[in-house]
């Protein structure tokens, strides 16, 4: 039989490469997003295999609708899976961003993710089958970038959120992880790389030596998606390319650390970290 996924936020960017790896993955997917056309342009291209779906996540009666149309759709009550991609960013300094941004962008990253996965939740509890959420989060929930607006904190909520989930749901067989993004060279961040120089000093910056695709991505979500990640719940992947853990490598440091020595303090044994 085949497997249903609804996704959110699908009508373009990382939302629309996931549902497309999907469906070559042999997924039926539900295309889900606030702007209608969007959703329609991505379903259309991906065939008999996807529906388009309108709702916003932050509303519970759009997002049941939504699942109402697409169990008709497939003739199962709810979807296997579930990706919450669905989210916004307001980017300034905490000392000037407005408190309508704030609530704006924690209303749809943090609560909108919530109220589908909820939702979802409930439907498969409901008819007693097992089934798989995955969260995106991002790099930026790790850590913090400068000028992000609350887009850091909802993201860092969401990870928070994922293990209540994954707590919870656990005893149902629902399977609750995150996936956090790093550089990804589409979606939000497409106007960042615009600018050829930002484009080569970010790529420079990764360890792997390039920017991520929406391609890399969804392969790590189809794989929390699967029963391959059977086993694993409650847990946040950062697809990065390192670039997050790689923040010693970027500070200056004396030619006396690189070479090979004996521990200990001093010049010749100097260390970091500790």
């Amino acid at each position: 039989m085949t497997r249903t996924l609804l996704v959110t936020g699908a009508g373009r960017g990382l939302g629309a490469s996931i549902a497309t790896a999907a469906v070559e993955a042999g997924w039926f997917v539900g295309v889900l997003d606030r702007d209608g056309a969007a959703a329609t342009g991505t379903a259309e291209a991906l065939g008999d295999a996807a529906v388009a779906l309108v709702a916003d996540t932050t509303d519970d009666a759009e997002v049941e609708t939504a699942l109402d149309h697409l169990a008709t759709v497939t003739g199962r009550p709810a979807p296997d899976g579930l990706v919450c991609n669905a989210g916004i960013v307001r980017f300034g300094p905490l000392l000037d961003v407005s408190l309508a941004d704030w609530r704006t962008v924690v209303d749809v990253n943090l609560s909108g993710t919530f109220v589908t996965a909820r939702a979802v939740a409930r439907r498969l509890a409901a008819a007693g089958t097992p089934g798989s959420i995955v969260a995106v989060t991002s790099m930026n929930g790790v850590a913090p970038g400068p000028n992000a607006g609350a887009y850091a904190a909802t993201k860092a909520g969401i990870a928070r959120l994922t293990e209540q989930m994954a707590l919870e749901w656990g005893p149902l067989g629902i399977r609750v992880n995150a996936v956090a993004p790093g550089l990804i060279d589409t979606g939000m961040s497409t106007p960042i790389y615009a600018d050829p120089d930002i484009r080569r000093r970010r790529s420079g910056a990764v360890p792997l030596g390039r920017l991520g695709t929406g391609a890399d991505v969804a392969s790590v979500v189809l794989f929390l998606l699967s029963d391959a990640a059977a086993y694993v719940t409650g847990t946040e992947v950062l697809v990065d390319g390192g670039v997050t853990r790689s923040v010693i490598a970027t500070l200056p440091r004396p030619a006396a650390v690189d070479s090979v020595g004996t521990g200990g303090s001093g010049p010749s044994g100097a260390s970091e970290g500790r």
